[in-house]
């Protein structure tokens, strides 16, 4: 007997879908999503209406829908799609609604109404993309993320879905011993990938000086700064990613050849926060004697809370404020 006839085995299945065998059985065993018949009773064997099923339940899930609600519909379709993996990419929720108020990560504003999904579709949301990283599913990844962003843009997408997501993941794996740093580090990816994938529009003009973006020198996050360099991007704000850690004398000689309009200082921690190295870089002057310049610096990320900002210096409180600041910095230009 072919296959076909008998059945998948639950090691393929587990494959196709990108889950591990182990959910599976568990859903199986707590949901009944599983094979309508076993061979001798025992074995699991996946029919093709079975892995429609299946693929429902992942679809549900990715979606934010609890795994008990999710497995009743997915039961209740048994038989009725023969969808593939792709499929598992849910709708793009209706945008413009006002959001909620949530903590600072350094480029979010806490407290500012905001256009964008409401509390529920936020949370179903970021439980979507929560459990696609738990199964370590790449493509519903990008999918999920690629259909938020069509629907709801960057910044909205950033500030009311993307970090919460990453800030629950990541307190997942600092309350359980460090288990759960490879999801983390797949969401951190996916999400650098959607935004490195915002489309640019046409530079404003095209001998304007740029702004440099670049992390304190003992800074590795980089994520906020890819969200501010995406959206000046789709504003046709020319910009110079630098990364993660650029030391001093790197950043120094970046500033002194590029003439910037203004730079961007990223700093996660306190413990990273580099004030002489944003005074030093405040202070820079470029350009023909007698007509020389001096930077914008904007120091973005929590670590530099708790100090005024020097002369010079701005400290906007959200990714959407530091993208007016600086467009408006480029309309005066």
């Amino acid at each position: 007997m072919s296959e076909t006839t008998l059945g998948i085995t639950t090691g393929a299945v587990a494959r196709h879908l990108g889950v591990s065998p182990t959910t599976l059985r568990s859903w199986d065993q707590r949901y009944g999503i599983g094979p309508a018949a076993r061979e001798d009773g025992r074995h699991r064997r996946w029919t093709p209406e079975d892995i429609a099923m299946l693929e429902e339940m992942c679809r549900l899930t990715a979606s934010g829908v609890p795994p008990a609600e999710a497995a009743r519909a997915a039961r209740a379709a048994r038989g009725g799609r023969s969808g593939a993996v792709a499929d598992l990419v849910p709708g793009a929720s209706p945008a413009g609604r006002t959001g909620p108020p949530r903590a600072d990560d350094g480029l979010v504003r806490p407290g500012a109404a905001r256009e964008g999904p409401d509390e529920r579709d936020v949370v179903r949301e970021s439980r979507g993309l929560a459990r696609a990283a738990v199964r370590l599913d790449g493509p519903a990844l990008d999918s999920l993320l690629g259909d938020l962003m069509a629907g709801h843009g960057l910044v909205t997408v950033w500030e009311e879905v993307m970090v919460p997501t990453l800030h629950a993941v990541g307190r997942k794996w600092q309350s359980s011993g460090d288990r759960y740093v490879e999801v983390e580090h797949l969401l951190s990816w996916h999400v650098s990938t959607a935004l490195r994938r915002v489309a640019p529009a046409p530079v404003r003009r095209a001998a304007a000086p740029p702004v440099l973006l670049a992390c304190v020198p003992a800074e590795q996050h980089t994520l906020p700064l890819e969200a501010l360099a995406a959206g000046l991007g789709e504003r046709g704000l020319p910009a110079r990613m630098f990364g993660a850690a650029v030391p001093a004398e790197a950043l120094d000689a970046a500033v002194r050849r590029t003439g910037p309009a203004a730079v961007v200082l990223w700093s996660q921690a306190r413990s990273t926060a580099d004030h002489a190295l944003a005074r030093y870089v405040a202070a820079s002057a470029f350009g023909v004697k007698g007509a020389r310049t001096h930077p914008v610096m904007l120091l973005a990320g929590p670590g530099w809370a708790g100090r005024a900002p020097g002369p010079g210096t701005l400290r906007p409180g959200g990714l959407r404020e530091a993208l007016d600041l600086v467009s408006r910095l480029y309309d005066s230009l």
